[in-house]
């Protein structure tokens, strides 16, 4: 059991969805970490998420919502969620649901030898196009970055507070969790990968896969690139 964590969703337009993993959250946690907060990063969605989630923290002083004036993108979120964590850990998932929180008990017992443990999808339970997207983006960083990683985009990762608030991200779009990896490595820190469970989305519309999310990606890449190369490697740590 941890000693204190802090969960955070990024959201966007997730009405349908967000009071089911709050609820879920709520009673997985207990069991978890020995203290915990939950933060819901709204952003700039356009239906009642923020609502709810705000109706949500006013019952239960352990929930906080944050909002985003508006739609900055989902690295823009996830950068919000990692700066407002306040616990020795911090954990995010997306609020589509197609993550099982409770497999958040695979990955604690491996944080007395990790920086980052990342949940890779055993079976991933998406379209074929996003599939194939993936498998292109994956060999991308291989060759242009040196990165190799089980899933890259998977939103099942538990950080070391000052580790993850340790790194200078730039990125605000798609882009964000490669990033994030990268500089990990760079820093020789030590990621672990433990596999988690993946469904279809039940509600709601994803929107990772839009044109313009995707052309935003490629910017961010090329950008993060040119960036890492003036910066050498460091060994991994030793535990």
């Amino acid at each position: 059991m941890l000693d204190g964590l802090s969960v955070f969703f990024p959201c966007y337009n997730e009405e349908s969805n967000i009071v089911f993993v709050l609820d879920s959250a709520i009673q997985i946690l207990p069991d978890i970490a020995k203290q915990f907060e939950i933060i819901v990063v709204d952003d700039g969605s356009q239906d009642q998420t923020a609502a709810l989630a705000d109706a949500y923290s006013r019952r239960d002083s352990r929930v906080r919502l944050i909002r985003h004036d508006h739609n900055q993108g989902y690295g823009a979120a996830l950068k919000t969620g990692f700066r407002s964590a306040r616990l020795p850990w911090v954990f995010f998932t997306d609020a589509d649901r197609q993550f099982d929180l409770s497999d958040l008990e695979r990955l604690v017992p491996h944080t007395p030898s990790a920086d980052i443990v990342a949940g890779y999808r055993l079976h991933r339970a998406d379209p074929w196009y996003r599939l194939w997207n993936a498998s292109l983006f994956a060999l991308s960083l291989r060759i242009f970055m040196g990165l190799s990683a089980k899933d890259v985009n998977s939103a099942f990762k538990l950080y070391r507070r000052d580790i993850i608030q340790g790194l200078p991200l730039r990125t605000d779009g798609a882009l964000i969790n490669a990033e994030i990896l990268c500089r990990a490595d760079r820093q020789g820190r030590r990621i672990v990968w433990v596999g988690v469970s993946h469904w279809p989305r039940r509600a709601g519309t994803p929107s990772g896969a839009k044109p313009r999310v995707i052309l935003k990606a490629m910017i961010e890449f090329w950008i993060l690139f040119f960036d890492l190369r003036s910066i050498k490697p460091l060994a991994k740590n030793k535990y």
